[in-house]
């Protein structure tokens, strides 16, 4: 039995003659432990994804498992961080986190609280913001704390609407190597969406493409055979880095060339360089 199984999902929007399939199809299944990306194009139906699987939303069909169970509404055993804030602007950084640890584990004293806080806002370097509140703040800090307050709940999964978008290159590498330095640890399992390709490969264990909607569905799973830890610096040369994500982008490439053809809808590449493969590390 997988950790989480998601069986012939689909999700509709509307009725009747206004109803549109967002999700058609949906078939995953991510063993304990493991690390997943999924990797799409803007607009294809990554979020409802996302929701389905924290159980913000319901699939208009199909199931979603979570430990052989189904997932009927929102737990602190899946730890969500998403591509927005969701930051209460009356709370500063320290308290919105508090109050998130406090909901994840009500046998602990405030004393035992305030230490899981205190770390968690250290690991983000955001110390000395910790009594800041969220309105003086840039975009790129109240994205970290919502990055520190998801994975002090110390959830038994990780679930990531692509969480790093909004920070420097700089921030951002560094948060993908505090994410997988967690993740490391008791290997939580963890599912990782994003338009990134290079941000999949250097983080999952395995990439799938979600093709574009309506009626979006998974598409081929490709493997990442690279040693952990994995170190960047080192990926420019790793022969099976640079023909996997080839394939990712011919792939991704193909599908919005195969949209193109058959639609008006306009697609936005996930972020990668078609000419020449720049590479981005």
């Amino acid at each position: 039995m997988a950790y989480l199984e998601l069986n012939n999902i689909y999700k509709t929007y509307g009725k009747d003659g206004n109803a549109t399939e967002v999700l058609s199809n949906i078939n995953l299944s991510i063993e304990e432990g493991e690390f997943v990306a999924i990797v799409g194009f803007t607009g294809s139906g990554k979020t409802t994804l996302v929701n389905l699987i924290n159980g913000l939303l319901q699939p208009t069909s199909g199931e979603v498992l979570f430990k052989g169970e189904p997932v009927v509404g929102t737990s602190h055993e899946r730890g969500v961080i998403f591509q927005n804030y969701s930051l209460l602007p009356w709370l500063t950084v320290g308290q919105n986190i508090y109050m998130a640890v406090k909901e994840a584990f009500p046998k602990k004293n405030k004393a035992e609280l305030n230490s899981i806080v205190a770390d968690y806002v250290d690991m983000v370097s955001l110390s000395h913001a910790i009594n800041k509140r969220p309105k003086e703040l840039s975009g790129g800090m109240r994205q970290r704390v919502a990055v520190a307050r998801a994975l002090a709940m110390k959830p038994e999964m990780i679930i990531m609407d692509e969480p790093l978008g909004a920070l420097d290159a700089l921030t951002r590498g560094n948060l993908q190597d505090e994410i997988l330095n967690i993740w490391g640890k008791d290997k939580r399992t963890a599912l990782l969406i994003t338009n990134d390709v290079d941000e999949g490969i250097y983080m999952a264990d395995r990439i799938i493409p979600l093709r574009p909607g309506p009626n979006a569905t998974l598409g081929p799973e490709f493997k990442i055979d690279i040693d952990r830890p994995r170190d960047k610096t080192e990926m420019n040369d790793n022969p099976h880095f640079k023909k996997t994500r080839n394939a990712i982008i011919e792939y991704l490439m193909d599908i919005g060339n195969e949209r193109k053809s058959v639609s008006t809808t306009e697609y936005v590449l996930p972020e990668l360089s078609p000419k020449d493969f720049v590479n981005r590390f």
